[in-house]
Formats: C-alpha cells, structure tokens, sequence
C-alpha cells in the first residue's frame, strides 16, 4: 500500500503537483504509453466537445461553480478546459508523464485546475471527496471492475459519473469513407481498440443502475493539410513517424485530401455521447 500525505481538502484542496509527485509513482502498463510520442499531435489536432456538453454537469446534475471534479485519464487537458470554463474545480488524473505534463501547460492559466499523477483504479484521492468524476475518450482503457471500486471509494455520496466520447462517423461524405478505409488499411490494432466508445448498456453495467441519462451533440471538425495529418498522427493505432509504414500512409492521406477538399478544408464529423448517472 502506498503512504498518502494529504493537505487538507478544504484548506489548499490537494498537496501541491510537486509534492504528489515525490511521493506516488506509479508503474505505467502498456496502454497508459501509447500517447507517449504522439503528444504534441494530439494537443494540437485532437478534436474538442461541444461546451453544451460539458454544462450538463452544471444544468441537469446541479453542479454549482467550485464543485471538485476528477477528470481521469485527462490527457493534454482537452476536456478539462471545458469544465474549468464553467467555473468548475478540476483534478486532471493522468498516468501518462508526457501527456500529463502537456496538460499542465495547456491549462496553467486556469487557478483551479490541477495536475496529478494517477490511473482510474488508483487514483490517489483522498475518500469521499468529489462531486463528479468525469472521462473523455477515456473509458475504454479502464480496469472496470477496479475502476468502479475507485470511483465508489473518492465520490461523495450522490455523486456523479459521467463520460464523453466523439464518435466519428464513418459514413456521410466521401471523405470520411475514404478516410475510414485509409484506417482499416493502416491501422496498426485499429479493431482491437475500442475506438468507437462505450455504449448506453456498458455505462450502466459499469455504475450498476439501468437509469442513465445520456444525449447526443453533433460536432466536426474543419482540417488544412496540416490538422489532418496531425489528427491522424495522434491516433494510437496507426505507424508513428519513424515506421515505415508511416510515410507510405501519410502520401495516401495526401492523396485523399487532394482527391476531397473544398478551398483546402476537409470535415471529419463526430456524433458527441454523453452518458451520466450515479455508481449504485
């Protein structure tokens, strides 16, 4: 069992990043290291959510400005951004070092955002301390049945569980067919990662209660050149520079977007899942 040294919640709310840091490492498994080298791409070029989505936790969970929120699997602070711009107090969990420290630098204007080093079934966090926990394109690599214990354990009674996903659509232009069939051409271990996300019967077999709420946004996203080959650089499942696949599979996205843009712009559109409820 690790030792846990904690300033108390409701004085400076956490121990500061760099004592955390000192104290906790946590070994890191195979999927936590995926983002490592694509870092700097997926700051960049990964898509946002629609702020609609994120003012659920506000509008229909009665979240008030300040609540404490645990972003597990945080990344580079895509989704955190959105919830500290509603006034909302953010813990952004993260394995990752690299992507970790992105996110600290993407939101360090933000006074009530924190950056600690953590995994979903072991985060840290002190007992029974959070008004909602909240993930973004993150449940998939989750331990669920120690992730769900963890959640019980650091929410407070009442609290919230809530997910996020941009699922892309395969479908709707040629494009995104031509770009789909770039993925199942390339794709590294395209299918055996849950790139399309959790469905409404997995969230509430992960919280143990049929009654979930959820909604759907639409969302897109506008590429240059530039944004489209950072995009898919970011992906997980594709060769990284340095393979030498990679070079043959960016002259083929080269290739689709000279085939489909429009004034040098193309869309990839996403439908935006929300799922929320309470762990039973």
């Amino acid at each position: 069992m690790r030792s846990k040294v904690f300033v108390p919640f409701d004085v400076d709310w956490l121990a500061p990043p760099e004592i955390h840091d000192s104290l906790h490492h946590i070994p890191m498994s195979e999927p936590t290291q995926r983002f490592s080298q694509r870092v700097d791409d997926y700051a960049k070029y990964r898509p946002s959510y629609p702020s609609a989505a994120a003012a659920i936790l506000r509008d229909e969970c009665g979240l008030e400005p300040g609540a404490p929120i645990a972003d597990i699997g945080s990344g580079t602070g895509i989704f955190s951004r959105l919830l500290l711009r509603q006034g909302f107090r953010v813990i952004g969990v993260e394995p990752n070092r690299e992507m970790r420290e992105a996110g600290t630098r993407q939101l360090r204007c933000y006074p009530l955002y924190q950056s600690w080093d953590g995994r979903s079934e072991e985060t840290g966090l002190p007992d029974r301390t959070l008004e909602a926990i909240t993930a973004a394109q993150a449940f998939h690599w989750f331990d669920r049945s120690a992730t769900r214990r963890e959640f019980r354990r650091i929410l407070k009674p009442g609290g919230w569980v809530y997910i996020i996903w941009n699922h892309r659509r395969m479908e709707g232009s040629a494009f995104q067919r031509a770009y789909e069939c770039l993925l199942e051409e390339f794709g590294t271990d395209y299918h055996q990662v849950d790139h399309q996300g959790p469905s409404r019967s997995d969230f509430a077999e992960f919280i143990g209660d049929s009654h979930v709420e959820s909604r759907i946004f639409p969302n897109r996203q506008d590429c240059n050149w530039e944004q489209l080959r950072g995009r898919l650089l970011s992906c997980s499942y594709v060769p990284a520079p340095g393979d030498p696949d990679c070079l043959t599979m960016l002259r083929r996205l080269e290739q689709i977007f000279l085939q489909h843009h429009i004034s040098n712009r193309v869309t990839l559109e996403y439908d935006t899942r929300v799922f929320w409820g309470r762990i039973a």
